[in-house]
């Protein structure tokens, strides 16, 4: 699977989410959360800087002179070194629990001169902690489904007339977009009356876009698919 289709895939949805949802909305945020999940579940780079001000605006990421980070009083030298961008959380590979570099965003990060944190990260919560944060960017994301995410994607890209993106989502399939640690969790037609996949779908019908979603290099042939019958279906409008 190409990391660079999920890479514009997932800031595509980030663009197409902030130019259509009223600004304040603070379910953004969540949805935002949610495609930052998705997109770690591959090998892709990190890509925030492409859509860097709309994460600002809707309290995703949060951006401070880097002289405001809680550990810059006692370290300063550490922070003055920094002179290109570094994620700040450090691994020992010896240590037993060391699990991997999964986690390296969750003591924030340097651009020069600044210090940035995602929302729910463990920096975040320092800077609420010192009350930096404050109000609703203290509270964390909202843990969106991926299918509700991806509705919403589906109908503000429906309404810019970008049909590919609408076509990109739904190429992954029902196992992807619903798929949990066994799989996905319904049959056809529990699938069938969920309403974020019923309105996915008719956003698909309305676009004309199964076609365009068939030829994807992200889409799964259905004799490849863990079950057949569901994905089956889901290539059936």
């Amino acid at each position: 699977m190409s990391v660079h289709e999920i890479e514009d895939l997932v800031a595509d949805s980030v663009r197409a989410l902030d130019d259509r949802a009223e600004p304040g909305d603070p379910r953004v945020r969540g949805w935002f959360a949610t495609l930052y999940r998705f997109q770690s579940g591959y090998d892709c780079s990190f890509t925030h800087f492409r859509v860097m001000d709309a994460l600002l605006r809707r309290g995703y990421a949060y951006r401070f002179p880097v002289e405001r980070h809680p550990d810059h009083a006692a370290r300063p030298e550490r922070f003055h070194a920094l002179t290109e961008f570094t994620g700040l959380r450090t691994f020992d590979e010896d240590a037993p629990d060391f699990a991997g570099y999964d986690s390296w965003l969750e003591d924030g990060y340097v651009d020069p001169p600044f210090l940035y944190c995602d929302a729910g990260t463990a920096l975040w919560r320092r800077m609420v902690a010192a009350g930096a944060l404050v109000g609703a960017d203290a509270v964390p994301p909202d843990r969106t489904p991926l299918i509700e995410v991806v509705r919403e994607v589906a109908v503000a890209a429906e309404e810019a007339q970008h049909h590919e993106l609408v076509a990109t989502w739904y190429a992954l399939g029902c196992a992807t977009l619903l798929g949990g640690p066994a799989g996905c969790p319904y049959d056809v037609a529990e699938l069938a009356e969920l309403p974020a996949v019923r309105d996915l779908r008719a956003v698909v019908r309305r676009t004309g876009t199964l076609p365009l979603a068939r030829r994807s290099p992200l889409a799964v042939p259905v004799e490849f698919a863990e079950d057949h019958d569901l994905e089956a279906w889901w290539w059936q409008l």
